[in-house]
């Protein structure tokens, strides 16, 4: 059999199997480029993450040594200074790169969480009611099993 090649270059699957796309090296190279900036960027940021880093940790255990060394002071203080606290600490938090990762996370969920279509609340109420008489019919299998098998068990040694 000769070997069939697609007249169209940009059309994959012949034997030898032939790229669908000739650009795949470049895209490579520019992938590899792109990392590699990332890579720079994440080494310039790191010292200064690092930094941020602790001072929040430092911002969290002067809240905790706080609340300790106040704790004769009215809970409604000490409470509004700590979540002064960690709102400080938590917007530093989210000048870090791993800190804008989270943020990006967070918004592409809430985005996510629009696209959710909820049922309704008859839904709601007949998938509610499905499950719990499944439960029980299950129980009520599992409890005659068990009967059962108590009730030949107690015979045999009986």
């Amino acid at each position: 059999m000769a070997e069939q090649r697609s007249p169209k270059p940009q059309v994959g699957g012949s034997i030898p199997s032939w790229p669908a796309n000739r650009l795949v090296g470049k895209k490579k190279f520019l992938t590899v480029s792109i990392l590699t900036m990332n890579a720079k960027v994440e080494k310039e940021s790191g010292a200064l993450d690092t930094l941020k880093w602790l001072l929040v940790f430092a911002i969290v255990a002067t809240g905790v040594v706080g609340n300790y060394y106040y704790a004769a002071e009215s809970l409604l203080y000490r409470v509004l200074a700590l979540l002064v606290l960690a709102g400080i600490a938590g917007w530093i938090a989210l000048q870090t790169s791993k800190g804008k990762r989270f943020a990006t996370l967070v918004s592409e969920a809430r985005t996510e969480m629009r696209k959710v279509v909820w049922p309704t609340r008859q839904e709601l109420i007949q998938t509610t009611l499905i499950v719990v008489v499944f439960v029980l019919v299950v129980a009520l299998i599992l409890w005659g099993a068990d009967s059962l098998i108590g009730w030949i068990v107690s015979l045999v040694i009986g």
